[in-house]
């Protein structure tokens, strides 16, 4: 009978990664599993093909071949995986090591120790400490090496070997044919116990503290980005490797500049003279203010580019440039003067024609237009 597809096998797509094929294999195990399914048949060979399916896709190399082939491009290198009778003896429990190793927290781990945890710390800037750098400390809570007894968890520093796993960190069940290991319960899986755990750490070689530590933030930080500081995380149990702390940015928002990238944008009100006569502006900007020369006749929502005045990216040496955005401000408290004043201007260049007007004149075109199509 002809193999099913692997991918098939194991309910997934081909972009399937590592971690979704082990999920989908784990279930399928599970279900399948000859201890659940003594008696069927069916349940046997579907392990069989689940496990032949996962063997190749896990493998880069033979799925990598197995995807350009198909069956012929590994039937040669699967062998017989050492099968016995019935097809499940061998390397069951090497298989089973990995599947139940996330259940038990051991598998082939053995006595590897367990390294500290990661830390994460979330700090915030203004822009103009974003922009140009600063160095910050910090107080982190965290787990750090007790210093009564170094991080071992002795209080006399001795460490005797495991009676219940003879020192391996696993152990071995027994569930008929099968052969499964797990992390042994009594040292969990470090091969050694602590025949005089500390007092102050409780024999766990650490203890809750909290850590003041300089923080250099470079030039050009954005909002999401994070500075690691190695061995600064949790510490290890019983003097394992301590986790990392990443540093994570926010930046607040600003009371002028909104940031894109390395670019900068700001609005700029001008006054309604001033745009339509032309003028100059001191414009703020974050290394101090510069003239922005406005034209005549200048409308709302043009932008004006200031090379060089953005951000310099923390990646590279390029300068992000600042936008300014006109915004033509309509002017308010209006004396009677004013007022009559702008009265007669506006009856100076309605008299003349629409040449003034330009945007008005587009706009009213276009909405007879539309009153044209609507009424057609």
């Amino acid at each position: 009978m002809a193999k099913r597809d692997f991918y098939e096998v194991l309910g997934v797509s081909r972009s399937a990664t590592e971690d979704e094929l082990k999920k989908a294999y784990r279930r399928l195990a599970m279900k399948f599993h000859p201890d659940r399914n003594p008696d069927d048949t069916t349940a046997q060979e579907k392990f069989k093909e689940a496990k032949e399916a996962y063997e190749v896709l896990k493998d880069a190399r033979k799925r990598a071949a197995y995807d350009q082939y198909g069956h012929a491009a590994v039937d040669g290198s699967m062998g017989g995986g050492g099968q016995g009778p019935g097809g499940f003896q061998g390397d069951v429990g090497d298989i089973f090591g990995d599947i139940f190793g996330d259940i038990f927290g051991g598998g082939r781990r053995g006595r590897q120790q367990q390294r500290g945890a990661d830390l994460r710390y979330a700090i915030e800037l203004d822009l103009e400490e974003a922009v140009a750098g600063i160095s910050r400390e910090i107080r982190v809570p965290t787990l750090g090496e007790c210093k009564q007894c170094n991080g071992s968890g002795a209080q006399d520093g001795k460490k005797e070997t495991c009676t219940t796993c003879g020192g391996a960190g696993q152990v071995r069940m027994q569930q008929g044919i099968f052969s499964v290991q797990q992390t042994c319960p009594a040292c969990h899986g470090r091969g050694q116990r602590i025949a005089n755990p500390c007092p102050s750490c409780n024999g766990q070689g650490r203890v809750r503290e909290t850590r003041t530590l300089s923080v250099k933030i470079p030039a050009g930080v954005d909002t999401g980005d994070r500075i690691r500081l190695a061995g600064e995380g949790e510490a290890g149990m019983n003097g394992a490797t301590p986790g990392d702390l990443y540093v994570e940015v926010r930046v607040r928002p600003h009371r002028l500049f909104e940031r894109d990238g390395d670019d900068l944008y700001c609005e700029v009100p001008v006054l309604f003279s001033t745009a339509a006569l032309g003028g100059e502006l001191q414009i703020p900007t974050l290394s101090g203010n510069v003239k922005l020369k406005i034209p005549q006749e200048t409308q709302t929502g043009r932008l004006f580019r200031l090379r060089g005045k953005g951000v310099k990216s923390v990646r590279s040496a390029h300068q992000g440039d600042l936008l300014c955005r006109v915004v033509v401000e309509t002017p308010v408290k209006l004396t009677r003067e004013q007022k009559d004043m702008l009265k007669r201007f506006e009856e100076s260049y309605q008299s003349s024609g629409t040449e003034h007007n330009p945007r008005s004149t587009s706009w009213l075109d276009g909405v007879k237009e539309f009153f044209d199509r609507m009424t057609s």
